[in-house]
């Protein structure tokens, strides 16, 4: 039996990915910042499936809360699967948007540096010392960032930090193999998700025309869903990525192919 911490979990990818390791046989410790009913029907979903979970509120962009987040993980840890470890971490918790170079402030530059690289950096920090030998960690990066990516205006900063993830993506590969800790990343392209921006804008809600287009730029001719990701991700943190390491995997239907 495994347990996996998946970071943002009360939607979207985060939601897929819970209940994907869910079918693989694996317990959940999942985290929310503000929507505390998806996280719960998030669980609900995992325990449909028969597996274990644990809701637990975090703001990744808050590391000053990271100690007592540990905290609390290893509370329940102690006190739901009577262990001191866990074996996957996925680090998907963001927020996505745009904004021209010429009109990036240094506020939202911090909030992207805070949440997307920041963040997820000093967590798996915080978290590293209760990560299980042979575990596995996957971050959630943008197809934004890679250089065979479609380069889209507006998305500096964002694309910015997202690139910052996958290089250390790569160097964690490094530094924890040793353990025989497995790092990567997956890059998803355009996503029907319910991320919203710095002003709390959710995308494809409010932009639905989007939509056509962007299938249109797909080789597969639609936008992905979360499970499209969440199913490489599970893949990832199990056996069948038991010889996977420091990649960067895109997961777009072949976006701008």
């Amino acid at each position: 039996m495994s347990v996996a911490i998946v970071v943002g979990a009360s939607s979207g990818i985060g939601q897929s990915t819970a209940v994907q390791l869910a079918r693989r046989g694996t317990d959940v410790i999942l985290t929310y910042s503000g929507n505390e009913a998806g996280a719960l029907e998030t669980a609900a979903a995992v325990e449909k499936e028969g597996r274990v979970a644990v809701a637990l509120r975090l703001d990744v962009g808050r590391t000053e809360t990271f100690p007592a987040f540990r905290g609390q993980v290893v509370t329940a840890l102690r006190d739901t699967w009577q262990r001191d470890t866990f074996d996957h971490l996925v680090n998907n918790a963001g927020f996505g948007g745009m904004a021209r170079f010429e009109d990036t402030t240094e506020e939202l530059f911090d909030k992207f540096l805070r949440v997307l690289l920041r963040g997820p950096y000093f967590l798996t920090q915080q978290l590293l010392p209760l990560l299980a030998d042979g575990g596995a960690i996957v971050n959630v990066s943008s197809n934004s960032a890679l250089s065979s990516g479609l380069v889209e205006a507006g998305y500096s900063a964002y694309a910015t930090m997202k690139g910052g993830l996958n290089v250390l993506t790569r160097v964690l590969a490094k530094e924890l193999a040793p353990r025989g800790i497995r790092v990567n990343a997956v890059s998803p392209g355009p996503t029907r998700t319910r991320i919203s921006d710095a002003s709390g804008v959710v995308a494809f809600e409010a932009f639905p025309e989007a939509i056509p287009m962007l299938a249109a730029k797909t080789a597969l001719g639609r936008i992905g869903e979360p499970d499209d990701i969440g199913m490489v991700i599970a893949t990832l943190l199990g056996e069948e990525g038991r010889w996977i390491t420091a990649q960067n995997i895109e997961v777009s239907g072949g976006y701008d192919l």
